[in-house]
């Protein structure tokens, strides 16, 4: 799985509320043989906090302190998220732990 696959999905918590879209994910390398788990998603519940995260440069917007002002504020309304807790519309095969081995 890749993470193109769950940005920008739709993201339901287990009861069927909408939580909003999947902004980022946070993956983790303490797996045994080396490969890296899926743990969290941040979740962000506002069209325009998208819109504005994409005009003013992301994570770390360098400009005027307006525009830095305006970035910090919509980085307040992500929220992090277990991976257990979410269900993704559409769904991604193998979300949220994988393929089943078999």
């Amino acid at each position: 799985m890749r993470a193109g696959e769950l940005l920008g999905r739709t993201a339901y918590d287990l009861h069927g509320r909408r939580l909003g879209r999947v902004v980022d994910v946070v993956v983790r390398g303490d797996l045994p043989d080396g490969r890296l788990r899926l743990t969290d998603v941040f979740v962000n519940g506002h069209w325009w906090s998208r819109a504005v995260r994409r005009l003013v440069g992301g994570e770390r917007p360098r400009g005027p302190w307006a525009i830095r002002v305006v970035a910090r504020t919509v980085r307040h309304h992500d929220r992090q998220l277990p991976v257990d807790q979410v269900q993704l519309l559409p769904p991604v095969p193998g979300f949220p732990f994988g393929p089943p081995r078999g």
